[in-house]
């Protein structure tokens, strides 16, 4: 158990301070990420001691999977974050049996994490509603109108939601960005 608790909390600091804190600096998450995997981690070392039945546990994943993914205020990387979490929480709640596997586990899943998050991978790509004070008839004339006020080059926009009495328009964009962020890792 020991040999576990400690992969898991090199995997888990690797994951959230090395990996998710320096690209998105939400300290928010951050927390919720090492306090989820961490009891994950306590609960299946106690369920494999006390040799509860496994659907015990697969009850126990699901519920805490969901607990708080359905907030709107987390994106879906994000959310592959908590999922690689509670991963993490499970492989080595268990690594007393098979300390190799999952500490081979551990490697593929932060390394996985590191090159599918890598901003030099897709970071350029951003995605922002906009709320313009016009309402533009002509989808061109929209595309070259936020293109000037993004400075950027868009990829796909749609509009979702147009008020003529205000003039407003409200677009959903997906667009890349001039020059990537520097410094990010």
């Amino acid at each position: 158990m020991i040999t576990g608790l400690t992969m898991d909390l090199v995997a888990i600091v690797l994951l959230a301070y090395g990996l998710y804190y320096r690209r998105h600096h939400r300290r928010d998450l951050l927390f919720a990420y090492i306090a989820l995997n961490v009891g994950i981690f306590a609960v299946v070392s106690l369920l494999l001691v006390q040799r509860v039945d496994i659907a015990v546990g697969f009850g126990l994943f699901g519920v805490l999977s969901i607990i708080r993914l359905r907030s709107s205020e987390i994106t879906q990387q994000e959310i592959a974050y908590y999922f690689v979490a509670i991963v993490l929480g499970l492989v080595n709640g268990i690594a007393g049996a098979w300390p190799l596997t999952a500490l081979l586990l551990n490697g593929v899943l932060l390394a996985v994490m590191y090159v599918a998050d890598h901003p030099g991978l897709l970071g350029r790509t951003r995605h922002q509603v906009v709320t313009l004070d016009v309402v533009h008839a002509d989808p061109e004339a929209l595309r070259v109108d936020l293109e000037s006020r993004l400075r950027a080059r868009v990829l796909q926009c749609e509009v979702t939601q147009v008020d003529y009495v205000r003039d407003v328009t409200v677009v959903d964009v997906r667009y890349v960005a001039p020059n990537a962020r520097a410094g990010v890792r």
